[in-house]
């Protein structure tokens, strides 16, 4: 009972392992005090238990991954499988996949603890995938698919607290499970999230409903602004201000004013900087530290370059404005310059929204990787050029035959180094013969070892990524989509819409008006804002909705697309054409079974078709015999 005590209370504690294994939340679930659990934390905890325990003793040793990935796997078998959907019972059977990702994460936890059995641990952890992918495809009801098993959100109980809410579409993407992620049913779910068939409910963004109007084939039914929560139209948007963010740039840097006032340019350039800094503010103060990756530290940094290019033209129109002030060109002058340092920053921004398409998605993945893999190296490098800093310092010191400082120098030199272009002139006669030998062994370890480190991180993050693009290009997708839908605001105001919202909105209205006044005053707002791209998106909903009806009065899914095949097939049933439907029946091999099986099955048809031949022999003989003995 105690090492189950001391499982439980690593759920609840923020230990150095959980921040290890368990994947940043992208946006808060709406953690409000009205988003209750609806089914009960302690009975979902003890289904999680019984299936920890099932697989501790399904998987009770190391084995091969592969062994346990294998479709026709002799260890998860189907029995395996309908044993881990029964564990929750009728009641609590739509939950088994959510708990089945609570067992993935607490033996991802055991493996970082217990490291003789890590392997072991990593495996139990995979079989939780496959199980849960095997549940998902297997499951007839789509529509209980989606709205309980894979929407619907489950807390644990433990020690007393319940966790946070939440559901497999989310904790699938927080714990990178990428054959959960693959799955049909979770991709089906995406997609309609993407496309805005399944929305948060008005008023209670932490359920998902279904959008009715989806068949609906009347234009004005799509034009609204509550369709602006859609993903893809998010999407939309954030790219064309994008493009007109850089395309503001572009002309900002391409005309120059010598005097040093701000034109329209310049200020609607600063207004947007503006509208995005405080977008990261409010999302980084609702969601805390785990908002922080990659492309938001580089935002970051894009927008305190900006800012202070715009706080130095400030200072330079506090001047005179005469041409003749040199404070006010030197300020100027420094603030053209850190717009300009800024440019491939503003460039390589446009990546962070081109990773929906399927060829940019999947290299930004091995990008990723590579930065992460590249920590190793720059913790390495950090250490040996500090070590050799601070040689090269000393004997700078000692030596008193130099007249001036050699800092400046030494960085440059080792600093080429890394850039595998060294300087050995600096060195040759500094401290000799202890300077150019340091530097030669400097340059060996940067140049030799660590540079070809590196390359095989890199190599290996490559690879990695590479032969498994396709499953990664859908979890960033989904990822993607789950920064949308997870989105902490109910009233969707894309930068640079968000300071309307703020000065028009938040600081008049909010404070004083009802909340159902408040909406509706959002609803009208956003209506007029967005109202050039609801024109189209109203538009192709309801060019989309005929394609819908035609589906649901031929039988098919309100989302498939008749393929070519598919219009010839309709003048061919192979149920009815019975010979071709024998021939291909005998003709087809039986895939589920490997060489040694069949190998197996046909020696057992042999050794029984010797067993009736031998048995007939043997009945000819008795009947010999007995006709013999009649004859006598």
């Amino acid at each position: 009972m105690g090492h189950w005590k001391d499982l439980l209370r690593l759920d609840r504690g923020r230990t150095h392992h959980r921040m290890q294994v368990e994947r940043r939340r992208l946006l808060p679930a709406y953690a409000t005090d009205e988003a209750q659990p609806s089914e009960s934390s302690k009975e979902i905890a003890k289904v999680a238990l019984r299936l920890k325990y099932q697989i501790e003793q399904v998987v009770c040793c190391d084995v091969e991954e592969g062994l346990l990935t294998d479709p026709n796997s002799r260890i998860i078998t189907d029995d395996v499988v309908k044993t881990a959907k029964n564990a929750g019972g009728e009641e609590y059977q739509a939950c088994v996949v959510y708990c089945l990702l609570v067992c993935l994460r607490w033996f991802q936890i055991q493996s970082s603890i217990e490291l003789w059995d890590a392997d072991l641990h990593e495996v139990r952890a995979v079989a939780c995938e496959v199980i849960s992918k095997r549940i998902i495809e297997s499951e007839p009801n789509q529509d209980y698919l989606l709205k309980h098993i894979l929407l619907k959100r489950y807390s644990i109980y433990v020690e007393g607290v319940e966790t946070d809410p939440a559901n497999v579409i989310e904790r699938s993407v927080d714990l990178h499970a990428l054959r959960i992620i693959s799955s049909a049913g979770y991709q089906k779910c995406i997609q309609y999230l993407w496309r805005g068939w399944i929305c948060q409910e008005e008023g209670n963004p932490t359920n998902f409903v279904e959008y009715h109007d989806k068949g609906e084939t009347n234009y004005w039914a799509h034009f609204h602004p509550d369709r602006m929560r859609t993903p893809l139209y998010q999407n939309v948007c954030q790219i064309l201000f994008s493009l007109l963010y850089l395309a503001l740039y572009t002309a900002v840097i391409n005309s120059v004013n010598p005097t040093g006032d701000l034109d329209v340019a310049e200020c609607i350039l600063y207004g947007m900087t503006l509208a995005f800094i405080c977008d990261e503010v409010v999302k980084f103060w609702k969601v805390g530290w785990n908002y922080l990756e990659f492309w938001n530290a580089f935002n970051s940094t894009l927008y305190a370059l900006l800012t202070i290019s715009f706080i130095l033209r400030v200072v330079a129109l506090a001047h005179s404005p005469s041409q003749h002030d040199a404070e006010r060109q030197l300020f100027n002058k420094l603030s053209y310059n850190f717009l300009a340092f800024s440019g491939p920053m503003f460039w390589m921004r446009m990546m962070l929204y081109l990773d929906s398409f399927r060829f940019f998605g999947a290299m930004f993945v091995v990008l990723r990787v590579m930065m992460k893999e590249s920590l190793i190296f720059f913790a390495l490098l950090f250490v040996v050029l500090a070590g050799f800093f601070q040689a090269f310092i000393g004997m700078a010191q000692v030596d008193s035959d130099i007249p001036v400082s050699l800092t400046r120098p030494i960085i440059q030199g080792m600093a080429n180094s890394v850039m595998q272009s060294p300087e050995f002139e600096i060195f040759q006669d500094f401290a000799f013969p202890f300077g150019i030998i340091l530097y030669y062994i400097f340059n060996f370890i940067i140049m030799i070892v660590l540079l070809n480190i590196l390359i095989a991180l890199y190599n290996s993050a490559y690879e990695d990524i590479s032969s498994n693009a396709t499953d990664e290009y859908m979890a960033i997708f989904a990822q993607k989509t789950m920064q949308f839908v997870r989105a902490p605001d109910e009233n969707v105001f894309i930068p640079p819409f968000n300071l309307i919202e703020i000065l028009c909105l938040v600081v008049p209205f909010e404070w004083w008006m009802s909340r159902a006044q408040y909406a509706k005053l959002n609803d009208v707002v956003m209506g007029i804002i967005y109202s050039p791209l609801l024109v189209l998106t109203a538009w192709l909903e309801s060019r989309q909705a005929d394609s819908v009806q035609w589906n649901r009065r031929h039988g098919e899914d309100d989302e498939d697309n008749r393929q070519e095949w598919e219009f010839v097939a309709e003048d061919v049933d192979f149920d009815l054409d019975d010979a071709w439907k024998e021939e291909v029946q005998q003709s087809t091999p039986d895939i589920k079974l490997n060489d040694t099986t069949m190998e197996i099955r046909q020696l057992r048809e042999q050794i029984a078709m010797l067993n009736e031949l031998v048995k007939k022999l043997d009945e000819g003989k008795n009947a010999s015999g007995r006709a013999a003995d009649g004859g006598n």
